[in-house]
């Protein structure tokens, strides 16, 4: 038998006792310090802002936007619809958009913490509310799917462990950043999911789709649920009061390495003190920087092209980005929320479109209804017209009013 010395490398190696149990004390003393600052056993939300934008260059082309995003206290939500469904007078924005405003009827019914919920209306993890909100779907078209469920009813020996629980169909990407020295330390990823792509094409993700004689005769909606079943790809990752999420779309992530997200973040998030959440306005700001920074590097600069994680130059898209903070669930929210749900029941009863009536903002129905009447118009013309895509759309989920782009 050979000896150690003669081995270029030995697979695992002894380690002694009294080494070892430095290293325990390390890691009890570690997770201590994690546990002491950031685990309070509370029920936790997202505060978030969306931002979107086709390529300028797509725009030229014709093509309408076709993304869409979803920004709710309990879930987070990206797709990517197919552009190319409008070759067959199809409009692609539908399906993404009336996907996500399904999933988020349903999260407010399942996720929001402290209500009664029928035990039908249970939450059963993100693969039984995406196959449902499918089935409530009616739209054609052909989409990627990114959903990240915030899950407030987990618990661990006892006590509160909220969890995100991350779906995702395609080429959407979800990136987890946290201050993992401290509170006033730098954000670094944590988690992150990969692109599902059929043979590894940058062009052909696997996707969720309902379509008619125009495209495939033999369609059958079971197929796009048995993409849901078994194709999703699910993690579950801990969630901690202050992690910043990322979604986007492959826009996103074709063109921007994960290092340059996280430094956009930490130039634009400066760490504040323990008791306050980051400002909206900058997760906007982050939103929209991430957007302009992707759309850079299919512009030459001196005649030669920026390098991407898919080569020099990267990808001309729609582009989408998420990007939220992990905050406290508080009475605030649940009395702004509460008042949400009850409009939006009166809203079905009465086609009143009272998203905000006389709730948050104290604004009266009727501008309320023209609000949401134009919500309505976006939904049928693609969320977008070309004019809009080109200086990009920015969501305004302020506390109470939650966003779908």
């Amino acid at each position: 038998m050979a000896s150690l010395q003669d081995m270029k490398r030995s697979p695992t190696f002894l380690v002694g006792t009294s080494q070892q149990k430095g290293i325990l004390e390390e890691f009890q003393r570690r997770e201590q310090h994690f546990t002491e600052e950031y685990q309070k056993n509370k029920p936790l939300c997202f505060s978030a802002r969306a931002y979107q934008q086709t390529h300028p260059a797509k725009v030229r082309m014709g093509y309408k936007d076709a993304d869409a995003t979803l920004t709710s206290p309990m879930l987070l939500g990206v797709c990517d619809g197919v552009s190319q469904l409008e070759e067959f007078n199809m409009d692609p924005s539908l399906l993404p958009n009336e996907l996500l405003r399904t999933c988020e009827e349903l999260a407010m019914v399942q996720l929001m913490p402290d209500q009664p919920v029928n035990p039908q209306d249970a939450y059963r993890g993100p693969i039984s509310l995406l196959k449902e909100a499918y089935e409530a779907s009616e739209s054609f078209g052909s989409t990627t799917v990114l959903l990240a469920a915030l899950d407030n009813g987990t618990r661990i020996h006892g006590k509160l462990h909220p969890m995100i629980a991350v779906l995702s169909i395609g080429d959407c990407e979800l990136l987890m950043l946290r201050r993992t020295n401290g509170r006033q330390s730098e954000l670094e990823a944590v988690f992150h999911t990969e692109m599902q792509r059929i043979d590894y094409n940058v062009q052909t993700p696997l996707q969720l789709a309902r379509v008619d004689g125009r495209i495939d005769e033999d369609f059958d909606e079971s197929i796009a649920l048995e993409v849901i079943e078994k194709g999703s790809a699910v993690h579950c990752v801990s969630a901690y009061e202050g992690d910043i999420l990322i979604l986007g779309s492959d826009g996103v992530f074709d063109n921007l390495f994960l290092d340059e997200i996280v430094e956009i973040c930490n130039e634009i998030l400066q760490p504040r003190p323990q008791s306050e959440n980051l400002p909206p306005s900058m997760l906007s700001q982050v939103a929209q920087r991430i957007v302009k920074d992707s759309h850079a590097k299919s512009d030459a600069k001196n005649g030669q092209f920026m390098d991407t994680p898919i080569g020099k130059g990267g990808k001309v898209d729609d582009t989408s980005v998420v990007v939220a903070e992990i905050v406290e669930w508080t009475d605030a929210h649940r009395e702004i929320w509460s008042q949400v749900r009850r409009n939006r029941k009166w809203k079905s009863v009465l086609s009143c479109g009272g998203l905000q009536c006389g709730g948050y903002g104290g604004g009266p129905c009727s501008a309320a209804c023209q609000a949401d009447d134009e919500d309505d118009r976006r939904g049928r013309r693609g969320g977008k017209a070309a004019e809009e895509s080109e200086r990009g759309s920015d969501s305004e989920e302020e506390e109470g009013r939650c966003s779908i782009s």
